[in-house]
Formats: C-alpha cells, sequence, structure tokens
C-alpha cells in the first residue's frame, strides 16, 4: 500500500511540475503576463501601425506613409518581433498548466501555437525587408520609383498572406486549449466553447481568403466573425492564466 501511494504522488508531482521543478503556477503566472503584453503590442503594430500606414490598392501612398512615419514602422516592427519571442515562452507556460490534464494533448497545444509562431516570425522578415526597400538602399539604385512601390506592396501582402497561414494554426492551439479548459474542469465551460469558437474562425478565415476570389466582399463579416470569440475569449483566458492557471493542479499535489 505505501508503495502504491509513494508511486502515485510521485506521478502527480511530475504531472504539476516540469523536469527542472518549474510549477504549473508559475507556468499559469508567465502564460498569463505574456498574453496582455501580446495583446497591447499586437494592437499597436496591427491598428496603429500596419492599418495606419498601408493604403489598400496605393504603393505610392503607402510607401510615402512609411518614409514620413519611418519611426512608427519601425516600433510596429519592434512590436511583432516582440510578440513572436513572447509567443515561444506563452505556449510553453500554457504546456506546464494543462500537462497534468493531458500530456500528449497539452504538448499538441503548444507546439500548434509554435508552428504559428514561425510563421508570424518569417512575417516579420518581410516587414524588415520593406524598410530596407523604402529606405534607399544603394543597390535599389536600378529601380525605377514605381518598380520600388510596387516591390514594398507585394513584400506588405507576403507579410499578411505568411501570417494569415500561421493563424490556421493558432486556430488549432485554440481549439486543443478550448478543450484541455473543458476536459480540466477549472473554469467555466463557456470559456472553453469560446476557445474554440474562435480557432474554428481563425481556421475558416484563412480557408476563405485562399477559396473565396471575392473575400473582399465578404472581408467585414469574417473580420467581425474571428475578432468576437477571439476577443473575450483570449482576453478571459490570459486574465485566468494570470490569476488561477496551474492553482488547482499545485493543489492537487
Amino acid at each position: 500500500m505505501a508503495a502504491t501511494l509513494t508511486a502515485r504522488q510521485a506521478r502527480t508531482s511530475t504531472a504539476t511540475t516540469s523536469g527542472n521543478g518549474t510549477s504549473a503556477r508559475l507556468g499559469g503566472k508567465v502564460a498569463g503576463v505574456g498574453y496582455f503584453a501580446i495583446f497591447f503590442l499586437a494592437i499597436f503594430a496591427n491598428f496603429f501601425v500596419r492599418e495606419g500606414l498601408i493604403e489598400a490598392g496605393d504603393a505610392s501612398a503607402t510607401v510615402a506613409n512609411i518614409r514620413e512615419s519611418e519611426g512608427m514602422f519601425r516600433a510596429g516592427l519592434i512590436a511583432f518581433a516582440a510578440v513572436f519571442l513572447i509567443d515561444i515562452v506563452v505556449a510553453w507556460g500554457i504546456h506546464l498548466v494543462f500537462r497534468s490534464t493531458n500530456h500528449d494533448v497539452s504538448l499538441l497545444g503548444a507546439w500548434s501555437r509554435l508552428v504559428y509562431t514561425v510563421f508570424l516570425g518569417v512575417a516579420v522578415v518581410f516587414f524588415l525587408m520593406v524598410l530596407e526597400l523604402v529606405g534607399g538602399a544603394d543597390y535599389f539604385g536600378a529601380f525605377e520609383a514605381g518598380q520600388i512601390d510596387a516591390q514594398a506592396m507585394l513584400l506588405l501582402d507576403a507579410f499578411n498572406f505568411t501570417w494569415l497561414i500561421g493563424l490556421a494554426a493558432f486556430g488549432i492551439h485554440l481549439i486543443v486549449v478550448g478543450y484541455l479548459v473543458l476536459k480540466a474542469g477549472v473554469a467555466k465551460p463557456v470559456l472553453g466553447y469560446l476557445l474554440i469558437a474562435a480557432g474554428v474562425a481563425y481556421i475558416v478565415d484563412t480557408t476563405a481568403n485562399a477559396a473565396l476570389a471575392n473575400y473582399d466582399d465578404y472581408a467585414d463579416l469574417f473580420l467581425t466573425m474571428v475578432l468576437i470569440p477571439s476577443v473575450v475569449g483570449e482576453m478571459w483566458f490570459g486574465l485566468w492564466l494570470l490569476l488561477r492557471g496551474g492553482r488547482e493542479e499545485e493543489r492537487a499535489a
């Protein structure tokens, strides 16, 4: 009987800490702080910088905006790069929180977020290339102004498409995490369902971009479909991670 209890305690201890003793609660705190940092950085980089400077269908105006607001564009680049790095840590923290619920499924959630992170990192390279292009490097002297403008827009489109493909992997991550929230029973079920809905919405939006030639006609509808569950669900999840993530696992230990 004593041997059985000892083995059971050892399994519980392994489930609630990583190999170096990192606790699920610490993972929750780290992931929660990271989530809120990503939220504010992404809003600034995406909505204030990217959408604020890019004029859809007007390459010349877009390049002019970037040149006039180079400091802001660089700040957006740094913000995207910071999101890229923070997401790696967030994936690790979330895995620590849910590894005792289902180690293999939690690992799938972490890996799918890391796949998304890799795509974001590649997308940031295109953002950096835009800065190099419009900055007037000597070897671009062979190109005319119109050609430089067109190439800058092509690189910005490459950023968008690369990030978009990555968001499909992020959708898988949210579906997996939503499932883990429901299975663990550590939060209200509606949180799990919101995360799953957000994950499905990301995948549907990426698929629609590729499948619909007239996607722009429905862009606002798809944006709303993604924003509502993702903003509500992910902000709630980030707050839960910060305040409660991993606490139940440590109590069980």
